[in-house]
């Protein structure tokens, strides 16, 4: 076990290396900071004098040496729009991101997991073709679109909710709902498919013989072996959620790590978008990693060595 998870670290200190290398070199294809930071009538001895205080004047390869060696020292430098370390900035804007991927994920769950169940129950009636045609649209539905619609309909129609910003739950629920839809979709497919396969086994048809009410041969026996798909599946999308809120926080105006990366984008924010994009990588390295242990608490018949 422990071995294992040595293993997964070294390979994840790799992929963050392998994400860190690509983010710094895209960036600065993006174009020179400088030249948006600067009035159009800058002298060229303005333009190089702030090119020298970034240390944008350095050949890319130094430039590249000097930036391994502060990731390596947990140094994300200073944002060169800001003024000020990149950590915290992004620090302070990652609770907004988290409640919101949180929230997301709350919604999907308590929906899918209900209607998987209710759609593997019921199957061949009008109650699964409901579910299913619901699945169908959740995951045709953009969510860029789904955020722009729900504005329309229920903020600027209905005027139950704010059309943006962070506040109370009112704030939060249409974000998390146009964030979540897909993932909600997603769930409840896979979990009908694996309760259908998990029900017509002959180890549900034996606790049907042994006279065990109903609902316990779905919740003790058929859920629980139908959950490990769900359990990857949910884990990996919750690196998709944190980032599919680069968009959603974008069309909601939520002060999160997604809105602060692309506002860094627009300004060529090298320091910040590389560390924004290494925080995303990181999560997502991370979820893979407890959703592999998690495996053995679902099904124990799952052992790493």
């Amino acid at each position: 076990m422990l071995s294992y998870v040595l293993r997964r670290f070294l390979y994840a200190v790799f992929v963050l290396f392998g994400v860190a290398t690509v983010v710094f070199f895209i960036a600065r294809l993006t174009g020179d900071p400088v030249a948006i930071m600067l009035p159009p009538d800058a002298s060229a001895q303005q333009v190089e004098a702030l090119r020298h205080s970034f240390g944008l004047d350095k050949p890319l390869v130094e430039q590249y040496g000097i930036y391994l060696l502060h990731l390596v020292q947990l140094n994300f430098g200073e944002s060169l729009r800001y003024s000020e370390p990149v950590a915290r900035l992004i620090a302070e804007r990652l609770p907004a991101t988290m409640q919101l991927a949180g929230a997301s994920l709350l919604f999907s769950l308590i929906i899918a997991i209900p209607a998987g169940i209710v759609a593997a129950m019921k199957r061949g009636t009008a109650v699964e073709g409901g579910v299913l045609s619901f699945v169908l649209l959740g995951q045709s539905m953009p969510v860029f679109w789904v955020g722009i619609l729900l504005i329309l309909v229920f903020s600027v129609h209905l005027k139950w909710f704010p059309t943006g910003g962070i506040g109370g739950w009112r704030h939060l629920a249409l974000p998390a709902i146009a964030l979540g839809l897909h993932l909600m979709a997603l769930v409840t497919r896979l979990l009908r498919s694996s309760m259908l396969e998990a029900l017509g086994s002959d180890y549900i048809r034996t606790a049907r013989a042994k006279g065990l009410y109903p609902r316990t041969v779905v919740a003790k026996h058929a859920l629980r072996n139908s959950l490990l798909p769900v359990v990857t599946v949910v884990g990996l999308e919750i690196g998709a959620l944190l980032g599919g809120s680069v968009v959603t926080e974008t069309i909601f105006a939520w002060p999160g790590v997604g809105q602060l990366l692309i506002q860094a984008i627009y300004n060529r924010d090298f320091p910040l978008v590389q560390g924004a994009i290494i925080l995303l990588a990181g999560v997502f390295v991370l979820v893979n990693l407890l959703v592999d242990l998690c495996y053995m608490i679902v099904d124990p018949r799952i052992q790493y060595k």
